[in-house]
């Protein structure tokens, strides 16, 4: 079912907030397994303490991996989006054990396509922790579908 926004239903401009979710060891270690990224800083405690962090930290990537159901947890890209095209990622501040994000994405730039089917939007995405703090800064390139008449 499509209940998602299509292509001339995004203004630039347009804010759009999720919910958020604490950042678990249990996620760490499911990301880790999934991935196969074991490194320390990640899964183990002892190693961690020894860095800049002074403890463990969530994989980047499982950030960036949570924002991307956390767009979906809006409702604006259901069954409407044909293909994330691209990610610019930057990596602000650390996440921790514990810590609650959330995502905020802005409507920044929109663009027909030579196809009537489908067009390109530009989304400004940014996770923040509990404390507001931008821990991961994006930049997203989707094609969205087009009303068809």
């Amino acid at each position: 079912m499509t209940t998602g926004l299509f292509f001339e239903d995004f203004e630039i401009g347009a804010k759009y907030s999720s919910q958020g979710r604490t950042i678990t060891e249990s996620d760490v270690n499911t990301f880790a397994g999934l991935s196969g990224d074991f490194n320390p800083l990640h899964t183990d405690a002892e190693f961690a303490q020894t860095t800049v962090f002074g403890e463990r930290i969530a994989h980047g990537m499982l950030t960036v991996a949570i924002s991307t159901g956390m767009s979906n947890w809006t409702g604006i890209f259901a069954g409407t989006t044909i293909a994330l095209m691209e990610q610019n990622i930057k990596y602000t501040g650390a996440v921790k054990f514990g810590d609650t994000v959330h995502l905020e994405m802005e409507i920044t730039e929109k663009k027909e396509t030579s196809k009537p089917d489908r067009g390109i939007v530009k989304i400004a995405a940014k996770m923040l922790n509990q404390k507001d703090d931008v821990v991961v800064d994006m930049l997203w390139t989707l094609m969205m579908k087009r009303h068809t008449s």
